[in-house]
């Protein structure tokens, strides 16, 4: 037996109170403040930004608090809010190059112009749980905070040692000297769409790529974060003027590649280039971006990670958890189409036992 289920706006609008008031959780706890989001869950509020195409902290730590922590919902609330944005104008190319780093490591290269900069990371912490954590006690007293490297300005040479070698691919993803991107207007879109993707994604493929399941592995020559200046024409004056500073990780990988019939053997290029402090997602980033290059290297495109087609719509996870969650809303009809479907299946198959046997009678 099956019964319609009927709802209405009082239903809806008592979800929204009950939501509220989970979202809220216990009045004897402080309220979680935007600022303290902002500033002690930089990493939440970096992905949210990036995912969600929009560079505001200030709005992705709102959009996390609103979303009671689920990144993926924050991502689609950014999106959401960035489609209501006046757009004004655009923004000259970004010059990576002249980051003031906070971190700038080589895994290819022991000894690098500048040093090896370990910075703010994970990295080389213990995977265990802090107690002390749930004390004050624990915060690092200001004294012992590192000073801020306001004058420590990456090289933008790199890989270190290959530059202008034949052993490596000639770049097209440096900027030229118009202040213009190099790279294709392909690749160019690929690389967007991949910054916005959902790093769970990425990295599932990345692994995938480096599991066998794909033709590259990669080093990586370079990871760095810091800021980096947004200038702006102004189209009135037709000057250039700085606005402002976004933070971004960015990391180039080299892969080997063992030549083709028009290319000899050489290391090709990955790139990746994130909002925020996101190695990981930059990381994996630059292994899906070369493995999506296959073409330009005669490759044969055999897997999942090398197939433009599948990788780019399922990257995005907005698309996807919109997609995914329409399955929580009323489907009645599809369930009820799909029960007569089966029902009249079931009694085609019971029709044709039921010749079969009145044939084996015979």
């Amino acid at each position: 037996m099956y019964f319609k289920i009927r709802g209405g706006e009082e239903a809806i609008k008592a979800s929204h109170r009950l939501l509220a008031a989970k979202r809220r959780g216990s009045t004897d706890i402080a309220e979680l403040s935007v600022d303290q989001i902002a500033q002690q869950l930089s990493l939440a509020v970096d992905r949210v930004m990036a995912e969600g195409g929009l560079y505001d902290r200030t709005l992705a730590a709102l959009a996390i608090k609103q979303a009671q922590g689920d990144v993926v919902e924050a991502a689609f609330l950014m999106r959401a809010t960035r489609a209501t944005l006046e757009r004004f104008g655009s923004s000259e190319a970004v010059a990576p190059g002249e980051m003031v780093v906070q971190r700038r490591i080589s895994t290819t290269h022991k000894d690098v112009p500048g040093g090896q900069i370990l910075g703010p990371t994970y990295d080389y912490t213990h995977r265990l749980l802090d107690f002390d954590a749930f004390s004050h006690e624990a915060e690092v007293g200001s004294e012992d905070r590192a000073d801020p490297l306001s004058d420590m300005i990456s090289d933008p040479e790199s890989p270190y040692g290959l530059a202008g070698s034949d052993l490596m691919e000639v770049e097209k993803d440096d900027l030229a000297g118009d202040g213009k991107s190099g790279l294709s207007a392909e690749r160019s879109e690929r690389l967007r769409k991949l910054a916005n993707g959902d790093e769970g994604f990425l990295l599932g493929v990345a692994y995938s790529s480096m599991r066998g399941y794909g033709d590259t592995h990669g080093l990586a020559t370079e990871i760095r974060y810091g800021d980096v200046e947004i200038a702006f024409t102004v189209p009135e004056l037709g000057i250039v003027v700085g606005i402002g500073e976004i933070e971004l990780t960015e990391c180039q990988t080299l892969h080997p590649f063992l030549g083709s019939t028009n290319k000899a053997p050489e290391f090709s290029r990955g790139y990746g280039l994130v909002f925020g402090q996101s190695e990981r997602k930059a990381i994996a980033m630059a292994i899906v971006d070369r493995s999506l290059r296959g073409a330009e290297f005669e490759e044969e495109v055999i897997y999942p990670v090398q197939d433009e087609a599948f990788v780019l719509p399922h990257a995005d996870s907005v698309s996807a958890s919109g997609l995914v969650q329409v399955l929580k809303l009323p489907h009645y009809v599809h369930f009820q189409g799909h029960l007569q479907e089966l029902e009249a299946i079931r009694e085609q198959r019971e029709r044709q036992n039921l010749c079969d046997d009145q044939e084996a009678g015979k």
